[in-house]
């Protein structure tokens, strides 16, 4: 996947540690609960989500550690960089993460922060279970091999 597969939307902020760090199961589109600043200062591209995990609380999910800057023009009204937002999920799909998040080794990683086609910020959320040391290695391996490939075969037809 790259930048800006989200159906024409606009990717404010990728988390490209999450799939080095963890193996991917499933993938989840949540939204997400901002105020007016946050929305402002995503729109100008002023986040970062590579420490931030989602976790669940009174039967919701929220989104814990997601730094959103605070929005420049912004007044007394400004909003908190690091504090918890909530995700938007049906209740069925809640109820299948929070469960599954009860497993030993299983967490719930933001992948990227985006508008989508009408505008609505919303989180792609990935099932993740923490990779072994030998694993990352392997990951390397194969990204140092296809970074070769390609520039082998860039040279040979160049």
């Amino acid at each position: 996947m790259s930048g800006n597969e989200h159906s024409s939307g606009k990717t404010v902020a990728l988390n490209r540690k999450a799939r080095f760090e963890y193996t991917i199961e499933e993938e989840f589109e949540a939204g997400i609960v901002l105020t007016g600043t946050e929305v402002k200062s995503l729109r100008a591209g002023k986040a970062a989500i590579s420490d931030a995990y989602a976790a669940p609380k009174d039967g919701e999910l929220w989104l814990i550690n997601a730094h959103i800057e605070e929005y420049g023009h912004g007044n007394r009204f400004n909003h908190e960089a690091r504090r918890p937002r909530k995700l938007l999920l049906h209740k069925k799909q809640i109820g299948k993460l929070v469960g599954r998040l009860k497993s030993k080794g299983v967490t719930l990683v933001p992948l990227s922060l985006y508008f989508n086609r009408r505008g609505l910020a919303k989180v792609k959320l990935g099932l993740a279970m923490g990779k072994k040391l030998y694993e990352k290695r392997d990951t390397i391996k194969k990204r140092d091999w296809q970074r070769d490939k390609a520039r082998i075969m860039r040279n040979k037809n160049g």
